[in-house]
C-alpha cells in the first residue's frame, strides 16, 4: 500500500532491485526485484513493487527516473573511523614484519603517540582539508554515514580541534557525522598516571566538550595497554551524567572486562572483541548493544584470534562492521573491502557483511530508527549499484559498480 500521496513525491525511481535490509521481509537482504522506491524531499516515501505504483498525478512535480534494473542498498555506513589526524606510520608497518608486535611499539613511545604529535603540529585548516579529502573518498564508494573519533590529541587544544573538524565536516553536509570523543585513547606524554588522566577527562574535557556541543557519544580503549575496566567505568558514568552516547574499545588484544561493561551501561556498540567471553557475549545481546567487528584492523596486523561469531550469532548480537580507518592499524578506506575480509577472515555471510555495513551500523551510531534500511519514513540515503545480486558487492571488488550516491534525497551521479 502506498503510504504517502504522490502528489508530495519528488523523485521516483523504476525498474529497480531493491536490498532493502528491512529484516521484517520474507526474502534475503529483505530483496524485492521489478520495484519502485518513491523519495519526498529527504525521506523515503515508498517503496514497493513497480507494478503497483499506478496512475501519476499529471500536475506533480515529479521527477521519473529508470533504473535500468541497478540494484538499490542503503547508503554504506562505516561506523568506526579515526578519519581526523596528521601524519603516517609506514616505519612501524616496517617494524611489524620484522616481529615487533603492535603492543611492543606502543610500549617503546611508538603507535597512537606517534600521530598525536604530528596531529598537535598541524594547523585546524591543514587537518580539515586532508580530513575532508578522505572523507570525499569514502563518499565515493558509496559511503553516506560516517563516525568519527578524536583520540589523536589527548590535550585539550588538540582534541577540540580534532572535534572543530568533525564539526566542519558534518556541516559540509555531504554526510551524516557521527562525532565521537576518544579522549582516553592512550596515556599522553605529559602524563605518567592513567588515573590522573581519566579524571583530567571527566573533569575538564567532558563538560567543555558538552557546553560547545562537539560530540554525539565518546569512547575509550579499555585495554591492557590502555585503560583498566574500571578507569573506563569512571569516564562512563561522567559521560552518562552529561548525556553522550557510550562506545568502547573492547576485548581486542585481551579479555580486560570492557564489552561487559559496555552491556552494564547499555553502551551504543563495543568494537574489535577479538578476546570476548561467552558470559560478555549474552549480557550484551541482552542488553542491545552492537557488536562492531573490525577486519581490516585484525589483517593488517596479522591478529589469530576471531572474534567469537557462533556466540554473537547465538545470543543474537547485532553485528556491525567498520574500517577502523586510521594511520597505524587500519590504513583502508575500502568499504566493500571491509565486507569482503569480514566474510573471507572473519567468517561472516555475505547478507551479514551488507546489514554490517548498512542496518546494524545504523544502530551503531544511534541512527537505527532513521537510517540503514530502504524503508518509508526512513532518510533517502541510497547507493544504486550496476550488479545482479548483492552477492555481487561483496565477491567483485576489483571494479567500482557504484552508480549514484543518494544522501538525504540529493543525487549525486558517479562518473
Amino acid at each position: 500500500m502506498l503510504t504517502q500521496h504522490k502528489q508530495d513525491w519528488s523523485v521516483l525511481w523504476r525498474n529497480v532491485t531493491l536490498a532493502t535490509l528491512d529484516p521484517s521481509h520474507s526474502q534475503p537482504y529483505g530483496l524485492i526485484r521489478n520495484a519502485a522506491l518513491a523519495i519526498a524531499g529527504d525521506r523515503i516515501a515508498w517503496c514497493g513493487l513497480d507494478s503497483e505504483v499506478g496512475d501519476l498525478p499529471e500536475d506533480a512535480a515529479l521527477k521519473v527516473i529508470d533504473g535500468q534494473g541497478r540494484c538499490f542498498t542503503p547508503g554504506l555506513i562505516d561506523c568506526h573511523t579515526h578519519l581526523v589526524f596528521a601524519g603516517n606510520r609506514s616505519d612501524e608497518f616496517e617494524q611489524r614484519l620484522n616481529g615487533l608486535s603492535y603492543a611492543e611499539i606502543s610500549e617503546q613511545g611508538g603507535g597512537i603517540q606517534n600521530t598525536v604529535m604530528a596531529t598537535r603540529d598541524i594547523s585546524e585548516e591543514d587537518l580539515l582539508e586532508r580530513s575532508a579529502q578522505r572523507l570525499a573518498c569514502l563518499e565515493a564508494q558509496g559511503v553516506t554515514s560516517v563516525e568519527i573519533k578524536s583520540g589523536y590529541g589527548l590535550d585539550q587544544a588538540t582534541e577540540l580541534k580534532i572535534l572543530r573538524v568533525m564539526d566542519r565536516l558534518k556541516s559540509l553536509g555531504s554526510s551524516h557525522i557521527h562525532r565521537t570523543f576518544l579522549g582516553p585513547h592512550a596515556l599522553p606524554p605529559e602524563y605518567t598516571d592513567k588515573d590522573a588522566f581519566i579524571e583530567f577527562n571527566c573533569e575538564t574535557l567532558l563538560p567543555e566538550i558538552k557546553r560547545l556541543d562537539l560530540a554525539d557519544s565518546v569512547d575509550v580503549f579499555c585495554e591492557s595497554i590502555g585503560f583498566s575496566r574500571a578507569q573506563s567505568e569512571r569516564f562512563f558514568k561522567a559521560a552518562q551524567a552529561l548525556g553522550l552516547g557510550l562506545k568502547i574499545h573492547a576485548e581486542q588484544l585481551s579479555n580486560q572486562g570492557g564489552a561487559r561493561l559496555a552491556a552494564q551501561y547499555q553502551a551504543l556498540s563495543a568494537d574489535h572483541l577479538e578476546y570476548l567471553s561467552e558470559q560478555d557475549a549474552q549480557a550484551m545481546g541482552q542488553a542491545g548493544v552492537v557488536a562492531v567487528l573490525l577486519p581490516g584492523a585484525f589483517y593488517y596486523l596479522q591478529e589469530t584470534q576471531l572474534p567469537p561469531l557462533q556466540w554473537l550469532r547465538k545470543y543474537h548480537v547485532p553485528i556491525a562492521l567498520g574500517s577502523d580507518f586510521n594511520p597505524g592499524s587500519s590504513p583502508f578506506i575500502a568499504p566493500r573491502l571491509m565486507m569482503n575480509m569480514g566474510c573471507l577472515l572473519l567468517g561472516m555471510t555475505v547478507e551479514e557483511v551488507l546489514a554490517g555495513m548498512t542496518r546494524n551500523a545504523a544502530q551503531a551510531i544511534n541512527q537505527g530508527h532513521c537510517r540503514g534500511q530502504i524503508k518509508a519514513g526512513y532518510f533517502a540515503d541510497l547507493c544504486l549499484w550496476e550488479v545482479e545480486s548483492p552477492a555481487q558487492l561483496v565477491s567483485q571488488i576489483e571494479v567500482d559498480p557504484l552508480r549514484t550516491r543518494v544522501f538525504e534525497g540529493r543525487i549525486t551521479e558517479i562518473s
